[in-house]
């Protein structure tokens, strides 16, 4: 089985940076890809960005080149670096791992607040 466990978040003005982790343990050669999403109250979880094994990435309209995705094999880590963020962006980010085998794994949530 695979575990994530996310850090980083937390609270920073309209313009601010954050930086978002996602560590994970286990079975963790199953994973071919990590990626964040996030979950906005009253709306949908919507996909903020993935990475593949391989280092393709795949990127939401919004994030318009302001978040940059990035994966450690090695530690089978995921980062999201988060710049000019903006109070749309306000939402619970969530860490997720897809697997090649078994249903793919979701990390506990971290609330990121951008004040305006």
């Amino acid at each position: 089985q695979v575990q994530l466990v996310v850090s980083g978040g937390g609270s920073v003005q309209s313009g601010g940076s954050l930086r978002l982790s996602c560590a994970a343990s286990g079975s963790t050669r199953f994973i071919y890809a990590m990626g964040w999403y996030r979950q906005a109250p009253g709306k949908q979880r919507e996909l903020v960005a993935d990475v593949t094994n391989g280092g393709s990435t795949n990127y939401a309209v919004f994030v318009k080149g302001r978040f940059t995705i990035s994966k450690d094999n090695f530690k089978a880590t995921v980062y999201l670096q988060m710049n000019d963020l903006n109070p749309e962006d306000t939402a619970v980010y969530y860490c997720n791992a897809n697997q090649v085998v078994g249903a793919p794994v979701w990390g506990q949530g971290t609330q990121v607040t951008v004040s305006s």
